[in-house]
């Protein structure tokens, strides 16, 4: 099994005919990512990558029964592109734009209150490297060659940390179930414990690497819900350990404002609830490998 997507969802492409969904979606399609159309508004009735074109979400999700898109939408237009999506809805939306203000990301929050829980769009993003479940689909923009299909999931705010902690894996045969990239911004779709949720919830995935970044409260929050309720291990990594206080890096989120923002206090506090901390970036693969050995009766990983 996995999280989130796997070979039979069914995905539309938000901003299709674009230079990057069009790159990216015939990614996702060389992949085996069952993606069934797209959407710009104008273009309606046209086909682009054989598929067939709408000019909103409602139009594709009722003709293709789609339940999951992807987003490739420029950021003044994101906030309408996630509500349209909720609209018509969908239950699963990554964004992967960049630059989205915090403000219209409040606005989409509030707006997806307004559904039951049950019903409710779940948000992946925005600036994010998006989903994937190894071996079986593909929602973003990561290179899918670098994953195989294991036991480990991956939930992180920076991109190219989960990456990096999926090729180290590999190197020592690990594979993964499914990683996703929440992103870097302040205000995002979802957050690492909607994820651990779903995977304490997966039977496939043994343990979960939850990558972080200085800046925010995630961190702190996830790691206490972990101790409290999560049966499986998981190990922890933050990002930003020479960053100094009151600068920002890179993400618009990365910013060190108040005690409990650093990366070295964040690290300190997933071990005070349990949590394995990587040493370093170049030490993620090592220490999952540690705690997997440490695991009674654990599966074959791939």
């Amino acid at each position: 099994m996995s999280i989130l997507i796997d070979e039979k969802t069914r995905v539309i492409v938000q901003g299709f005919t674009g230079d990057k969904a069009s790159f990216h979606a015939r990614e996702m399609i060389a992949y085996g990512t069952c993606v069934v159309g797209g959407v710009t508004p104008g273009k309606g009735g046209q086909t682009h990558l054989e598929r067939p074109v709408f000019n909103t979400v409602k139009d594709a999700v009722r003709a293709t029964g789609a339940t999951a898109s992807i987003a490739f939408v420029p950021p003044a237009f994101a906030a309408d592109s996630l509500m349209e999506a909720a609209d018509a809805g969908l239950e699963l939306v990554c964004i992967i734009t960049d630059g989205i203000p915090a403000q219209d990301m409040m606005r989409v929050k509030r707006y997806l209150l307004r559904y039951p829980r049950e019903r409710r769009t779940l948000v992946v993003g925005p600036n994010c490297a998006g989903i994937i479940s190894a071996g079986k689909a593909m929602l973003g923009i990561m290179p899918g060659h670098i994953y195989r299909r294991g036991n480990v999931g991956i939930v992180s705010r920076s991109g190219t940390l989960g990456y990096e902690a999926a090729a180290q894996m590999n190197a020592l045969g690990i594979g993964q179930s499914t990683s996703v990239g929440i992103g870097g911004d302040p205000i995002n779709g979802s957050s690492f414990l909607d994820h651990l949720k779903l995977f304490e919830q997966d039977p496939q995935t043994e343990a979960v690497v939850m990558i972080g970044e200085i800046g925010g409260p995630q961190e702190a929050e996830a790691a206490q819900w972990v101790k409290e309720n999560m049966s499986k291990p998981v190990i922890g990594y933050v990002a930003g350990l020479t960053a100094p206080k009151g600068r920002r890096m890179g993400h618009a989120g990365a910013i060190i404002s108040t005690a409990g923002d650093s990366a070295a206090e964040k690290a300190e506090i997933m071990r005070s609830f349990g949590l394995t901390v990587a040493p370093s970036a170049s030490q993620l693969g090592a220490t999952v490998a540690g705690v997997l050995a440490r695991l009674p009766g654990r599966r074959q990983t791939a």
